[in-house]
């Protein structure tokens, strides 16, 4: 039955059926052939999962997040970014990375940081002579950095999948985080001087004009603080923190910036709707695959599998980040998270391995598949709003994937470069 329901899933998906609807439409198998899932039994999996107090967060970091953006706090980082990289070799292409990582505390997405970014700077890379497959490239995989750095939606769903730390799990995102930002901007300064791209800034900025900047986003800067801090004394959980980042984001954008208005309130709000709908409408379809993949016993085979394939601890990892990153090729981060977790984490957890450590591993590698052919939501994203030729995107992409191959392969041998945090603030 699991081998039929595989079979219908990735069909959907070759046809372009979006993705909830592959996952409803690839389990009618198990509906009319199986006695184990009535369609009660459907409804109510459906149900259920909308009624996880830890899921609240989702929605919650999304609302803020929309919020934070429609309050000038998106331009305020753009020109705080300028400031810190402009002078550099490949100025903008540095400002993109750090600029996702300065989000990488607000949205927590990487598909809305990527399209964000290939709007504001897209152009403006293109009038400063640089390649479209460059400017696509550099704008995909430093998005990665935003699915990483806390609040990440993808380790917020992981740890509700699997049911570990959500604040642990944010924690162990900030190094990963940090490192991907250093990585990808060794990569852009070394092509940026084979290139001959230009630094954006004549010079350095003074001291002085950093912190004129600083204190002009410092609310947006001290979010990711705020939230470390509140998790690390236990002031509240990730989900409390949803809600007190809403009020949080509402007080800055009206009191402090004093830049939103009741249209862009309303605009949040229909942003927030949206996105929120998508991910809710994919996380109940993905409760009733995961429910018959879980009747079916497929997490158990494929822990006996994976160990007695690979033996070796180290390789058992080494297999679950092959099948997570062939997965990220043809299915959208999110649903590699609620489909792949239940059934890959025990056979890691089973050989040792710390959740925690796994969980961030796994998303990096799951959100950096985005910018893989055939189904790349973050490629064809980026690609489609600065008008990039997929063959262009793939020529550019090597370096930085070789670079984040190399990147992760170190945060899954030393474990330590996650759980640092983790261990020593919580």
């Amino acid at each position: 039955m699991l081998t039929t329901v595989a079979i219908l899933f990735f069909l959907f998906l070759f046809i372009n059926v979006p993705v909830a609807f592959a996952l409803a439409l690839a389990t009618i198998p198990a509906f009319l052939f199986t006695d184990y899932m009535p369609m009660t039994v459907a409804i109510q999996r459906m149900y259920g999962a909308t009624l996880s107090f830890p899921l609240l967060a989702v929605p919650f970091f999304i609302l803020a997040g929309n919020l934070m953006n429609t309050s000038g706090i998106t331009e305020r980082l753009l020109r705080f970014a300028r400031l810190l990289t402009g002078w550099m070799a490949g100025g903008l292409a540095q400002v993109s990375i750090v600029l996702s990582a300065l989000m990488g505390g607000i949205s927590g997405a990487a598909v809305a940081d990527a399209a964000m970014e290939a709007r504001i700077l897209g152009p403006t890379m293109a009038e400063r002579g640089y390649d479209k497959g460059f400017t696509a490239a550099v704008i995909a995989f430093s998005s990665v950095i935003t699915a990483t750095i806390p609040p990440s939606i993808g380790l917020i769903l992981f740890g509700f999948i699997s049911e570990v730390s959500i604040g642990r799990l944010l924690l162990g995102g900030v190094v990963p985080g940090l490192l991907m930002m250093a990585t990808l901007m060794t990569v852009t300064s070394i092509i940026a001087h084979k290139r001959g791209y230009k630094p954006e800034l004549p010079a350095r900025p003074t001291f002085r004009e950093l912190a004129v900047s600083f204190r002009q986003c410092f609310w947006a800067l001290v979010f990711p603080v705020f939230l470390l801090v509140g998790f690390r004394f236990g002031f509240f959980t990730a989900t409390e923190a949803g809600a007190v980042v809403v009020v949080y984001a509402l007080v800055i954008g009206v009191v402090v910036y004093r830049e939103m208005t009741v249209r862009s309130l309303i605009e949040a709000l229909n942003h927030s709707v949206v996105d929120i709908g998508m991910v809710m409408l994919i996380i109940i379809m993905a409760a009733v695959l995961g429910h018959a993949i879980t009747i079916e016993q497929a997490p158990a085979a494929i822990t006996g599998f994976l160990t007695e394939f690979a033996g070796h601890p180290y390789l058992t990892l080494l297999a679950v980040l092959l099948i997570l990153f062939v997965a990220g090729m043809v299915m959208e981060a999110t649903v590699n998270v609620l489909l792949l977790t239940p059934l890959l984490l025990p056979a890691l957890v089973a050989q040792g391995f710390d959740p925690v450590h796994v969980g961030v591993v796994m998303i990096i590698i799951a959100t950096s598949g985005g910018n893989t052919p055939p189904v790349g939501v973050i490629m064809y994203t980026v690609c489609g709003i600065i008008k990039c030729s997929f063959a262009e995107f793939v020529r550019w992409s090597w370096p930085f994937i070789l670079a984040m191959a190399i990147l992760i392969t170190a945060l899954a041998l030393v474990p330590d470069l996650v759980l640092f945090l983790p261990d020593h603030l919580m």
